[in-house]
């Protein structure tokens, strides 16, 4: 049996961030899109349980990562964006990433579904 829910990561690819700089802003995104969908008691106790798949894709750039945002919360997912305060590789405040979920991979997949893994 496969994983039934997950949280999925995308990064924008124009900003050609190092591998430790997608590590960590990954781990923003879990961090604060968990604690989100805790607090709205939606899906995270089920995903929680199943080991907390998480995935990392990328997308074109901050036009195409608010177009993902809009979309998921079309959907009832929680979609959170991550702004980075700018000490290493980016600009204070840059936009580097958008967590998706964790919510049903089925649902997740409309959203993230075409995106290429990072």
């Amino acid at each position: 049996m496969g994983f039934r829910y997950k949280l999925v990561i995308v990064f924008r690819k124009d900003l050609k961030l190092t591998r430790g700089k997608l590590a960590v802003q990954a781990g923003h995104a879990s961090v604060t899109c968990s604690m989100k969908s805790k607090k709205k008691g939606k899906y995270f106790n089920e995903w929680y349980r199943e080991g907390q798949k998480k995935v990392a894709v990328g997308c074109d750039d901050l036009a195409h990562l608010k177009k993902l945002q809009r979309k998921a919360r079309s959907l009832g997912l929680v979609a959170e964006t991550v702004s980075d305060a700018g000490l290493t590789e980016v600009q204070p405040g840059t936009i580097t990433c958008l967590g998706v979920g964790p919510g049903p991979a089925n649902i997740v997949d409309k959203v993230t579904g075409d995106l290429s893994l990072m």
